[in-house]
């Protein structure tokens, strides 16, 4: 394997708006290979980074440097098509149909993010989602060493984030990308920047691993805020005790977990929010019956029954245009079904979140916006970012996230039943997304999530439904991993066979002699990847030290590269070993 060339470096970097520094004194480099997932706060400094890093915008002091030649690949909030007039001037260049399908890479890109898009399209009718779709289409055809995406999963549905997380695992060069979408994080990113408070703090691993390396240094600092550590402690206990595979994790970092919450709670009691619900809401909570749903000359339900009782918490997910919306607005009362009907209890007390936010008045202000008992209000606007000047701003002030929260929030503080949430992540950070699921793990009623965004969707509910496109609503019995997706090209992870697979089921019996081997083969190489891990630490604060010195680092970042490749290929011998070991 060569070894990673140094791409981007950043040194003593400074960058304010107004009086408020967003990089302060931030040093980092990006190499050859990297794959970087960058979180934070909304408005903490996160594209800001990308803008300075990629040279678009320049740093009020410091030195930002790049390898000769280094063409970087940008997908902005804003979105950029150029000059171009057409879908096909865009993406293809002109080409014509039978230029461009003669090459793998370019059909698989075009017949995912532009399906349902005649090519000779005119931008200017296109909608901000289908802007978006081919901007990131655009980036992907392109030959890039290194690629900026900030939001690149924003207007994809699940199948399309699905896809995009393939590619982008098999794509060559460094990527850097910004996106609130933490199983996102974990299918294609390899090391984690937080930024936060004017600094860049760097952790190795995607979101699973960042979440727990940060819980660690809060527990040997012992300095950081009692909010912050305890909602990073209920991630962590939620991680360690999710899903099977989450957990197939050398035994050194499960231990580490497992000391982290020996005392943390499971992130919610079922039975006693069952119970509870069941109080406020009686047994009757909304059933579909026999339901037909049709729009814009599709049917998008077809005969379909649905029963929703107290304390349910289902998940639904499809692509985009199978009738999630709908099918939501239909139990909130907003549709009327073609045919069958929709039974609703005569204690519900519905709210529904739509994907729409011209619902509040701009001319508001942020603290008469909402109406609730004080202390629940205090506690929730502070959780969700509202503290300071924002409290006194108009709601027309405020940016399309901070709308997004404080949309969720006031829904929140009306105290309803039966919740439906249509795309509550969008435009939402991971910090504020962790108080939300806080909330929801106390919150006692009916919940209906519409998301394309995995993690959320597996934190909050029980039980996830698919509209696969055939008019019909199926449970799928192993949750939204178990989702399969419809577009070409779809994730690796639906090819790789479970725990339950038919091919396990025919292996050979191990025998007790091969078990005691692969037992002894598990604890050695433990011991070595704890010592590699050691050494990669080391190595990252020398190259933190050190980020002045280019040969310096250099030499340092070989070095660290090839000991986490060592490390990495130990991972696989422990998972065969593991396996033989249970």
């Amino acid at each position: 394997m060569a070894a990673p060339v140094n791409l981007v470096n950043l040194e003593s970097v400074h960058k304010s708006y107004g009086v408020r520094p967003l990089l302060d004194g931030v040093s980092l480099g990006v190499a050859s290979g990297d794959r970087i997932g960058v979180v934070g706060r909304n408005g903490g400094g996160k594209s800001t980074l990308l803008r300075v890093l990629s040279r678009t915008e320049e740093p009020d002091a410091g030195r930002v440097t790049h390898t000769r030649g280094l063409e970087v690949g940008f997908l902005t909030q804003t979105d950029d098509t150029g000059d171009a007039r057409t879908v096909r001037d865009a993406v293809l260049d002109g080409a014509a149909d039978h230029t461009w399908a003669a090459d793998g890479r370019t059909r698989d890109v075009v017949s995912v993010l532009l399906a349902g898009f005649p090519l000779d399209r005119e931008l200017e009718g296109l909608s901000g989602g289908e802007r978006r779709r081919v901007s990131l289409a655009r980036l992907l055809l392109s030959d890039s060493p290194l690629v900026v995406l900030d939001e690149p999963t924003n207007h994809l549905d699940i199948d399309a984030i699905s896809w995009l997380a393939d590619h982008l695992s098999r794509r060559p060069g460094a990527l850097l990308v910004v996106t609130h979408d933490r199983w996102f994080l974990d299918a294609v990113c390899t090391r984690t920047w937080e930024v936060h408070d004017g600094v860049v703090d760097a952790y190795e691993g995607g979101y699973a691993a960042y979440v727990l390396a940060k819980a660690e240094r809060d527990r040997q600092a012992s300095a950081r805020e009692s909010r912050r550590r305890n909602l990073a402690r209920k991630e962590l206990a939620w991680l360690r005790r999710g899903p099977p595979a989450r957990t197939s994790k050398p035994q050194f970092r499960i231990d580490a977990a497992t000391a982290l919450i020996a005392d943390e709670p499971p992130a919610r009691d079922r039975l006693e929010l069952e119970k509870f619900a069941t109080a406020r809401l009686g047994k009757d909570v909304l059933d579909v019956e026999d339901v037909t749903l049709r729009r814009g000359g599709r049917t998008l339900l077809d005969d379909v029954t649905w029963r929703l009782g107290p304390g349910d918490r289902v998940g639904l997910v499809g692509a985009n245009g199978s009738g999630k919306s709908s099918l939501v607005r239909l139990l909130a009362g907003e549709n009327e079904p073609d045919a069958g009907r929709v039974k609703r209890g005569k204690t519900v007390d519905l709210a529904h979140l739509t994907q729409n936010l011209d619902d509040m008045d701009s001319s508001d202000r942020v603290i008469d916006s909402v109406r609730a008992d004080e202390l629940t209000a205090t506690g929730l606007l502070e959780g969700f970012g509202f503290t300071g000047d924002l409290l006194t701003s108009r709601v027309g002030e405020l940016s399309g996230g901070e709308r997004r929260r404080l949309q969720v929030l006031r829904l929140l503080l009306s105290e309803p039943n039966v919740l439906l949430l249509d795309e509550p992540t969008n435009d939402l950070d991971i910090e504020t997304l962790t108080v939300l699921e806080d909330h929801l793990d106390r919150w006692p009623g009916t919940l209906v999530v519409v998301s394309h965004d995995r993690y959320f969707l597996e934190r909050v509910t029980d039980t996830v439904w698919a509209l696969p496109g055939d008019a019909s609503l199926k449970m799928l019995v192993g949750g939204v991993e178990s989702y399969h997706p419809s577009t070409p090209g779809s994730s690796r992870r639906d090819a790789v066979p479970g725990p339950s697979s038919g091919g396990q089921a025919d292996a050979s019996p191990i025998s007790a002699a091969d078990r005691r081997s692969a037992r002894k083969d598990v604890a050695r190489l433990e011991r070595q990847m704890e010592r590699l891990a050691m050494r990669e630490r080391d190595l990252e604060e020398q190259m933190a030290t050190d980020a002045a010195d280019p040969s310096r680092l250099t030499a340092l970042q070989q070095d660290w590269q090839t000991t986490r490749n060592e490390r990495e290929s130990l991972e696989l011998e422990w998972l065969s070993a593991s396996e033989l070991a249970e």
